[in-house]
């Protein structure tokens, strides 16, 4: 088994990994993240927060930029009938049900709660793009980069990556801003979506991108 640098020299020489550039009309996502994830004794409570604190930096830095932030959150109709075999085959989604005695935990969290005019979408599925407006929203207003922050790593935060760029979009996917519940997924993921989907790049990069040039 080779090691991380032996691994990263395979998938270069195989093609993988050559750099996306940013476009010129970003748009940052914040994906479902929301108090299960991290309330302590929640069901999907991750066991930290650092991934939330790190996307509210990346958030306040687009609202200082003028760039637009949109957000995610999981909601279904009474026991999950809209969340077909996705919500058979996760149990913990029925947290996010109708009628869920804990609606609660489906809550976006306050250090990146949506302002006045930002638009917060609902889906059912891992992607935000799956089932919703996204595409057609982005297209609209001309975005041509989509900056991922969100959970999970694995799971949402993945799908969201590799239909952006199906899509057309630049994913820039920030490494301190998504998170998982372990961090072997996490990191394997990020690898991956380094090396084929998406452009893993570090916070405070993207923090200076966002805010643009000093007024």
């Amino acid at each position: 088994m080779t090691g991380d640098d032996g691994l990263s020299r395979d998938y270069a020489s195989a093609g993988f990994g050559r750099s996306l550039d940013w476009g010129a009309s970003p748009a940052v996502i914040v994906i479902d993240m929301v108090r299960a994830y991290f309330q302590p004794g929640a069901e999907l409570y991750m066991g930290t927060r650092d991934c939330l604190d790190s996307a509210a930096r990346v958030v306040d830095a687009a609202r200082t930029g003028g760039v637009p932030v949109l957000f995610t959150r999981v909601a279904y109709g009474p026991d999950g009938v809209d969340g077909g075999l996705f919500y058979r085959k996760v149990g913990a989604l029925r947290h996010f049900a109708a009628g869920a005695p804990d609606a609660a935990l489906g809550e976006i969290m306050p250090e990146v709660a949506p302002r006045p005019g930002e638009l917060v979408l609902v889906k059912q599925y891992a992607s935000a793009f799956f089932g919703t407006s996204l595409a057609s929203t982005l297209a609209a207003a001309r975005v041509d980069t989509l900056v991922i922050c969100g959970v999970s790593t694995s799971g949402c935060v993945r799908a969201t990556a590799v239909d952006a760029i199906s899509h057309g979009y630049v994913p820039i996917v920030v490494r301190q801003a998504v998170g998982d519940r372990d961090l072997r997924p996490h990191e394997a993921n990020l690898f991956d979506l380094q090396a084929k989907y998406a452009e893993v790049r570090d916070e405070a990069e993207v923090v200076e991108r966002l805010k643009g040039p000093p007024r």
